[in-house]
């Protein structure tokens, strides 16, 4: 299990770092603070796959604007739902996964977005990264996301040695203490935004510079 000082201090350092570069809150998180709400935590994931994240607020803030709620979202066409989201990467094939989801949603769980792992799985587009988003941002069951940017990190940290995001959330679960998990994603995706880049990363900016491992990484700035 990791030291929970070390984390403490971790965290702390990264986000003071992060603050004064100025950087941004991710959109996902963005709107799950102005709202608390899954049904907006679902569906601006799928929409922020693959896509930037000030594509993916504007693309959710109007998506949402025209469906508040996910019995008008289900109403719409696919090709609807594509021409709002656009020009999100791959915005043809979400609109139709967001449609399929939506009306599963209403059919299955009475158009409640489901609190549970398995449920959030069996939905269409929806792989384990939205679904812990879902239970995290959501609904405040604690759940460990891992995308590119975690699972690079805390390789490069040395808390773990694994070669797949499934296997780095795995691992996760049984070294990251509970109240950990739902912050780690927020804190380490805008890191490896801004300074922990996945190719030559600003290691002179890091306040973890002087004992991170630095496993993998090739070059540094």
């Amino acid at each position: 299990m990791l030291d929970e000082k070390y984390l403490d201090a971790l965290f702390s350092s990264f986000s003071a770092k992060l603050e004064s570069l100025n950087a941004g809150i991710p959109s996902v998180t963005l709107l799950a603070e102005e709202s608390h709400d899954p049904y907006r935590v679902l569906f601006s994931t799928l929409i922020s796959l693959r896509t930037k994240d000030e594509v993916t607020l504007a693309a959710s803030r109007r998506l949402f604007g025209k469906a508040p709620d996910i019995r008008t979202l289900a109403k719409l066409d696919a090709s609807e739902i594509a021409e709002i989201i656009k020009p999100a990467g791959f915005y043809k094939r979400k609109g139709e996964q967001i449609k399929n989801a939506a009306e599963t949603i209403m059919e299955k769980y009475d158009g409640c977005v489901p609190d549970d792992m398995d449920a959030l799985l069996s939905l269409p587009g929806v792989g384990i990264k939205t679904a812990s988003l879902v239970l995290g941002l959501g609904y405040g069951i604690e759940a460990i996301c891992v995308d590119c940017h975690v699972h690079q990190i805390v390789n490069r940290l040395g808390w773990v040695e694994t070669e797949t995001a499934e296997e780095t959330e795995k691992r996760l679960r049984e070294i990251l203490p509970r109240r950990f998990w739902i912050p780690l994603n927020d804190l380490l995706v805008r890191y490896g935004q801004k300074i922990c880049t996945p190719v030559s990363p600003f290691c002179s900016l890091c306040p973890e510079s002087g004992r991170c491992p630095r496993k993998g990484v090739q070059r540094t700035r």
